[in-house]
């Protein structure tokens, strides 16, 4: 059923989105690369050459003129030209040069990447992360290990569900984000990592050679015989709303809806916007602010057709961009209970740049906000019940936040079948 209402779905979510002149905004201004994975993202690289100086002049432009903030952190910008241009002779040179004025706006969303890594960001925009193929989770400031992708580098040097990591490369991760680590970890294919791990109190190394993972976007089953469980893992991939329909497809007899995006630090602004839109006939999904304060919403289109089954969405501090997208629409519309804890809260909204020489700029330029206008950068989104999950919780094979979520979703099971009885 739900892949035959998909493509209505997507059509009259894009005669929305162009009606509200936003079409282009969001499919090449997306909160973190924003494009389609299923294309030749050749198009995304700048091949023409330039000469340092060039790159600088042509960074520093781009800057002034996109980022969402004018005052540019307060600062004068032509400061930089003063001070870097008649400097700059080597690609080393334009490359400090464009990193220290990113620096001084004090975003770490905004970066700028070689062609090194650039060309990696691409790879990544279709889906195939080079890493080791493990799943981590932020519990009580420890990262932890939640599960080993079968067939990946982890799984062959005989990494462990349960592991603690302390180190990545000798640089201790506790206390760091889940975005920190999985940086940290993720690397040029043909490389290495080294890992300290913690595994029964014994401290461990592992040395493992980083290599392309598939990425498996969403994973569904049922439990407890009539509630659906659909855990998205990323919004990174476009394929992932064909794999939400078939989640949905698995699901399509229970009575209710289990959402877990625990741990899902984003992706694809518009598979966000897509997958709110399947549950929702009116209200805004989000709305975008730009750098001149001008407000433009994204509004669920109007339709005889949407998923009307009680939902309830996992939450956690991993939580974020994308997910707190979907998260904040379907709270903000009354369309599902949240559960766990406080999101990550990034609100920000991203662009990425190709410049000359195969190189690139990742530059802010917009931030979102809820339906209700809550802007959540750097406050994340509170759940509706807040339930902790604790390494004990986890070692003893217990998720309190999922048996929460369970209950939850049963009473309101019940309540949809009293109605509907005495109707």
């Amino acid at each position: 059923m739900y892949k035959k209402i998909l493509p209505k779905i997507v059509y009259f979510l894009i005669i929305l989105i162009v009606s509200f002149g936003l079409y282009n905004y969001i499919f090449n201004q997306n909160t973190q690369n924003m494009q389609r994975s299923d294309y030749d993202n050749s198009y995304l690289i700048n091949k023409q050459t330039t000469d340092p100086k060039r790159l600088f002049l042509k960074s520093w432009r781009i800057i002034k003129t996109k980022y969402y903030d004018p005052t540019l952190n307060g600062q004068d910008w032509s400061k930089w030209n003063k001070r870097y241009v008649d400097e700059i002779k080597t690609k080393d040179d334009a490359y400090v040069a464009i990193n220290t004025m990113l620096a001084s706006l004090n975003d770490p969303y905004s970066r700028f990447m070689n062609q090194r890594e650039y060309a990696e960001q691409n790879t990544n925009i279709d889906a195939r992360i080079v890493g080791i193929g493990v799943n981590i989770m932020s519990v009580d400031g420890k990262i932890l290990i939640i599960s080993v992708v079968e067939d990946t580098p982890s799984y062959y040097a005989g990494v462990k569900a349960g592991d603690i990591i302390l180190k990545v490369d000798k640089k201790d991760v506790s206390g760091k984000s889940i975005s920190d680590v999985a940086s940290l970890i993720r690397g040029q294919m043909g490389t290495s990592v080294k890992l300290e791990l913690l595994r029964d109190k014994n401290k461990i190394s592992k040395t493992i050679a980083r290599d392309e993972i598939k990425i498996k976007n969403i994973k569904a089953s049922v439990v407890d015989k009539n509630i659906g469980y659909i855990q998205i893992l990323s919004f990174l991939s476009s394929d992932m709303t064909t794999e939400f329909i078939d989640a949905l497809n698995k699901t399509q007899n229970c009575d209710g809806l289990i959402l877990d995006l625990r741990g899902n630090t984003g992706g694809l602004m518009p598979n966000a916007v897509v997958i709110a839109d399947m549950f929702l006939t009116q209200g805004h999904i989000v709305s975008v602010v730009d750098r001149d304060s001008q407000k433009s919403d994204i509004d669920a289109q109007s339709k005889p057709y949407a998923i009307n089954k009680p939902v309830v969405i996992l939450i956690d501090e991993g939580t974020a961009s994308a997910s707190e997208i979907l998260s904040g629409a379907l709270k903000d519309n009354q369309k599902a209970i949240l559960v766990g804890q406080r999101t990550f809260g990034k609100g920000m909204i991203q662009r990425i740049f190709p410049l000359p020489n195969q190189t690139g700029m990742n530059l802010t330029i917009a931030k979102y906000l809820t339906p209700k206008g809550i802007d959540i950068n750097k406050k994340g989104i509170t759940p509706d019940y807040t339930v902790s999950y604790t390494e004990k919780d986890f070692i003893n094979n217990k998720d309190p936040q999922m048996d929460e979520a369970k209950k939850i979703i049963k009473k309101l099971i019940k309540s949809k079948h009293d109605i509907a009885k005495a109707g």
